[in-house]
């Protein structure tokens, strides 16, 4: 009976509904097709979805996305990046890498990141002679680092349905994130040699490395602050996303006073519109977990594992596919709100550290917001770089295989992703 649940939820995404929309009118369906659970219950599960303190530190982080969006900070950041390594052959690419890295330690999201770093890379690379195309990938491959590299929202949803310390989700995306860049790096090398990418001639002198590093520290402090602050306990995860915000908002009205205060009313605006997306979400999922758990889905699940006798390797290859697919029609937020508290305790039987697991179902999601025809990445890269769909999907398939690479060295090698949260936070 569960499975009807997803078939009407997927047939009306398939439809066009919306996410939100589809999982509340398919739960309320199912509700009254099922006939032995009370219509009351829909009010009191979607409260329950969002009855979280912690919850709170979403819209912080998103409103410190949107602030760094206006506040001149990526600029600056890609600035400097260009200085120090922009003459390389591909160097502007390069360049997106590091300013994704950077700018992930504060707003936590890829389309943030995705919004800010490519309004500025994607016309400078176009201009140096690189194709849109390729500009577009490799920016939209980088933003992938936002959501991994802390802190990261997707890992705040995983840290509040199931318990998991979101501390340690955060460490434990740290080393996964850097080795997606090394290889976004790699990939970029391999592809500028065989293009022929132009380089460019700077003079290096003291006197403009200076300058630059005057402008752009505050912008530099910015993750160093708001991550030292979280990873050695100074401030909890709702502070510290507050702190983000207060201080991008200070930066940007006092030092580089590139926001005005006639500004903030639209910015709040944005912020708290695309919160209540996530939120309303949220609220929707509550009535989804109730009627998994209802109906025991998790028991059922562990029962067919149990049966089919799988190993640990073969559970996380499965998973692994599993969400890939997944990810390709629908919305990270809703798959993991649903499915991780159902696989989580399967996961944890077959001996598997509960946060090596959060982090890989985080990579693989956002993986998928480069995949079609879902791809969020994908869409918002095409509108920025002006560039078909279909080429942009061309440039695109090196980078993902690339980051699935990763992906499957960070399933099967757990410490990468489990040393630094057990070294912070213990076994």
């Amino acid at each position: 009976m569960i499975a009807f649940l997803f078939i009407i939820l997927f047939g009306l995404i398939a439809l066009g509904m919306n996410i939100w929309l589809a999982m509340g009118v398919s739960g309320v369906l199912y509700i009254l097709i099922e006939g032995e659970i009370s219509l009351r219950m829909v009010a009191s599960t979607m409260v329950g979805g969002v009855d979280s303190a912690t919850l709170v530190a979403i819209p912080m982080f998103i409103l410190a996305g949107e602030l760094m969006n206006k506040s001149g900070i990526t600029s600056k950041l890609t600035e400097l990046a260009d200085y120090l390594i922009g003459r390389a052959k591909g160097g502007l690419a390069y360049v997106a890498v590091v300013v994704n890295l950077i700018v992930a330690g504060v707003s936590g999201s890829a389309v943030a990141d995705a919004s800010a770093v490519s309004s500025v890379i994607i016309p400078s690379m176009v201009k140096r002679g690189y194709d849109r195309a390729f500009a577009a990938s490799i920016n939209g491959a980088a933003a992938v680092l936002g959501p991994i590299i802390p802190p990261s929202i997707p890992m705040i949803f995983i840290g509040i349905i199931s318990g998991i310390s979101v501390g340690k989700l955060f460490l434990g995306g740290i080393v996964p994130g850097l080795l997606m860049g090394t290889v976004l790096v790699a990939a970029i090398f391999v592809i500028s040699r065989r293009r022929d990418y132009p380089t460019v001639q700077k003079e290096l002198s003291m006197s403009a490395l200076k300058l630059l590093l005057r402008d752009s520290f505050f912008a530099i402090m910015a993750p160093v602050i708001i991550l030292g602050g979280l990873i050695f306990g100074f401030v909890t995860l709702v502070e510290v996303s507050v702190l983000a915000v207060l201080y991008i908002l200070t930066i940007s009205l006092f030092v580089y006073r590139s926001i005005h205060l006639k500004e903030l009313p639209g910015i709040f605006f944005n912020s708290a519109v695309f919160s209540s997306s996530v939120m309303i979400i949220f609220a929707v999922v509550g009535l989804y977990q109730y009627l998994i758990a209802y109906v025991q889905l998790g028991d059922q699940l562990g029962e067919v594992i149990r049966e089919w006798d799988l190993s640990p390797f073969t559970f996380l290859l499965l998973i692994n596919i599993f969400l890939l697919i997944l990810g390709c029609i629908l919305d990270a937020v809703p798959v993991m709100l649903i499915f991780f508290p159902v696989l989580l305790p399967i996961a944890i039987e077959l001996g598997i550290d509960p946060t090596h697991f959060g982090v890989i179902v985080v990579l693989n999601l956002m993986i998928g917001l480069l995949t079609p025809p879902i791809g969020v990445l994908l869409f918002l890269e095409c509108k920025i770089a002006q560039v078909g769909f279909g080429e942009l999907l061309k440039e695109i398939w090196p980078f993902v295989l690339a980051l699935i690479g990763v992906l499957l060295l960070c399933t099967y090698v757990p410490a990468l992703v489990t040393w630094l949260p057990n070294l912070v936070f213990g076994n």
